[in-house]
């Protein structure tokens, strides 16, 4: 594995700065760029050791915080462990920060991360790669379909709501999407019942769009968040097979 830098940045946007973690490989030489869009729980620790383990693959990683609108990370101040059944107010303070982040909001930030990346020295030119968990994998599917020239792969673990009735849900964009997308769905999901895999399967498939959805058998909703009971070793490394897979075959 590849030693890594990391730093704290900031990205200007239409609606202020938004904070931001970087982290790319040691030798500073120009390399892939991977926008990691976080799950609920924001911008901590983990999603930093997760970019780090990505940029020690070869990749420069950009991480946002999408909730910079209300203050910068840590917006909510969590327990290292994160235990929503044992603290219920984990939800009761974190679940406005999510409704509050509209499909439109997500395509200006999303604007201002890639042009951020097209002007970094050290992400390479082209085109970058998405991966989201949880809520993230929304905001990874919203990004494929609006940047359509700006992203070339799109990946999205134990995402929840992808497929739903709304007249803004994420798997509407399919139309527009010109990457290749890869998602891991989780088995024990109440967030995403079979009938919007299936959903969102369709409009993949209608839309032709080079894709692969899978279901991790007994795997819950965060299974790749060590810092919280949800997390599964063995979906987790799947996971981060199935990811560096698509990014292999990408750059």
């Amino acid at each position: 594995m590849t030693a890594v830098q990391g730093t704290d940045v900031d990205i200007p946007t239409e609606d202020g700065t938004a904070d931001a973690y970087l982290v790319h490989p040691g030798d500073g030489r120009p390399r892939p760029a991977v926008l990691l869009y976080q799950n609920a729980y924001g911008l901590r620790p983990h999603l930093r050791s997760m970019a780090d383990r990505l940029a020690g693959a070869g990749y420069t990683v950009l991480v946002p915080n999408v909730f910079y609108r209300h203050g910068r990370a840590p917006v909510v101040e969590l327990p290292e462990f994160i235990d929503p059944a044992a603290d219920p107010t984990i939800w009761e303070r974190v679940g406005p920060l999510v409704g509050s982040l509209t499909p439109e909001l997500v395509k200006r930030d999303a604007d201002a991360c890639l042009r951020w990346l097209a002007d970094s020295p050290l992400a390479a030119d082209g085109p970058v790669a998405l991966t989201g968990y949880c809520m993230g994998a929304q905001l990874a599917l919203l990004t494929a379909g609006t940047h359509p020239d700006r992203v070339a792969a799109a990946a999205g673990f134990h995402g929840g709501r992808l497929a739903t009735d709304a007249p803004d849900s994420p798997h509407l964009v399919a139309g527009q999407v010109t990457a290749e997308v890869y998602f891991g769905h989780a088995d024990q999901d109440p967030s995403l019942p079979e009938e919007e895999i299936k959903r969102l399967e369709d409009a993949l498939t209608a839309a032709g769009v080079r894709h692969r959805c899978e279901v991790y058998q007994g795997a819950h909703h965060g299974y790749t968040q060590a810092d919280t009971p949800a997390y599964d070793r063995e979906a987790d490394e799947r996971h981060w097979a199935a990811l560096l897979d698509l990014l292999d075959r990408t750059f």
